[in-house]
């Protein structure tokens, strides 16, 4: 029978449009850092696997911080829990200034890692905030309706991150056999290019500090529902029933494949189109088309949940994605980089269905519970820094290098269509 219950009521509908501009932001923050992988490693003469440093930072404040975001919104409320979250973004945001003045590595990883503290209260927060706004049974759809305007912040970032930072950086200009000049210049011609494209680097996120600080004043004065489970709960037994539910627990560890496969597709995009002999700007323009690809399927997969089981979807969806992942591994040439684009596709509506479908039946402890798929984000710190060290390599056996560390993302699909699967048939049995 067709659900008639409306994906948002009319009075949750101002805090929906406020909260769900956030899924935008950290949209922005994600993939305007995807890119400064390819551009660190260029700039500042270090390995793959050193320059995917940034993207361990950057999930890594995910893990760091999720728990303690989940206890401090079961003590106070999911409010307070955002404007922290805003507050920590800002900071790690704004510290970009002093680290392009001291060019240290290291001080751009701790002011990602800052910002990511941030990032990690405000997704711990702001997704079971979307899900409680309204009836249960269209939570899901809520979610994945909210979730379509991450890619949308997505797309930004990344339009930023090619046309004002990638196109603009001396040290990836050029000659004419499509060599990079930056590697053969003298030590002093190297400092003022270095100098130059960090300060490029610097400024989307030092005004993206400044857009966030904005919104953590207006969203300060606008009254919020408390939509949080009054009652007291302690964190371990709520931990016990959590560690418990198959479902949920299934669901952390889908969710950690899902989030390292969709930063390594998006990451290494990039070195995958070098090795095709396509420079960084435009090799940003395909991951600008797989978001557009992205995006348009979440809204697509959100209106096809009306009529197919969002864990059969999910596991099919899953499928796909093998799919285009065997292309990219195999093919040697344009066709497994449009592959690759294909990917985003089958990807749009993993992170928000997994992460609807392991709160679905968690109850009291959907704070807690949202804390873990977070923590889940971890995955975006573990396998890029594996995938980097194996595209060090150069090739394996008769393939490129960067072509075979797709077996990575593939790997994670596998892991994925399992939970799809294997959560359709749990709630099969359940209805029987």
């Amino acid at each position: 029978m067709k659900n008639q219950s409306k994906i948002v009521e009319k009075k949750y509908l101002i805090p929906f449009v406020l909260i769900t501009s956030l899924f935008a932001l950290w949209g922005f923050a994600n993939d305007i850092t995807n890119p400064m992988v390819a551009a660190f490693k260029t700039v500042m003469e270090i390995s793959n696997a050193k320059a995917s440093l940034i993207q361990f930072a950057f999930y890594g404040g995910y893990a760091t911080m999720a728990i303690p975001a989940a206890l401090f919104v079961q003590k106070f409320s999911y409010k307070k829990g955002i404007l922290l979250g805003l507050a920590l973004y800002a900071t790690g945001a704004l510290l970009f200034w002093p680290a392009a003045q001291y060019q240290a590595f290291g001080f751009f990883l701790i002011s990602l890692y800052i910002l990511t503290f941030g990032l990690a209260f405000l997704e711990t927060t702001a997704n079971p905030f979307i899900l409680s706004l309204g009836s249960h049974e269209t939570s899901t759809r809520r979610l994945n309706l909210a979730q379509a305007f991450n890619p949308m912040g997505s797309l930004l970032g990344m339009f930023v991150a090619s046309k004002i930072v990638l196109a603009s950086l001396e040290s990836d200009k050029r000659n004419a056999l499509g060599e990079l000049i930056f590697p053969a210049l003298d030590d002093a011609a190297k400092a003022a290019i270095r100098t130059t494209d960090l300060m490029i680097i610097r400024d989307p996120y030092v005004i993206l500090g400044l857009v966030v600080i904005v919104m953590l004043v207006v969203i300060a004065l606008v009254k919020m529902p408390d939509t949080a489970h009054q009652e007291e709960i302690h964190p371990w037994d709520s931990f016990k029933r959590l560690i418990n539910n198959q479902v949920y627990r299934e669901g952390v560890i889908a969710q950690v494949f899902y989030v390292a496969a969709q930063i390594m597709c998006w990451t290494f995009i990039i070195q995958y189109a070098d090795n095709l002999g396509i420079d960084k700007a435009t090799a940003q323009m395909y991951n600008i088309v797989a978001m557009g690809i992205f995006l348009g399927s979440r809204f697509i997969s959100t209106f096809l949940m009306k009529y197919v089981n969002s864990r059969k979807l999910l596991m099919l969806f899953a499928i796909g994605g093998i799919v285009t992942v065997s292309g990219v591994i195999l093919i040697n040439g344009i066709a497994g980089l449009y592959c690759l684009v294909a990917t985003s596709a089958f990807m749009s509506l993993m992170f928000p269905t997994i992460y609807g479908i392991a709160l679905e039946n968690v109850g009291k402890d959907a704070t807690l519970g949202a804390a873990g798929l977070v923590m889940a984000i971890v995955g975006g710190a573990l396998m890029p820094p594996l995938q980097g060290t194996i595209i060090d390599l150069g090739t394996v056996g008769y393939l490129p290098a960067v072509n075979f560390s797709f077996i990575l993302p593939f790997i994670c699909f596998i892991v994925i269509a399992g939970y799809g699967y294997r959560s359709y048939k749990t709630q099969t049995v359940g209805l029987k």
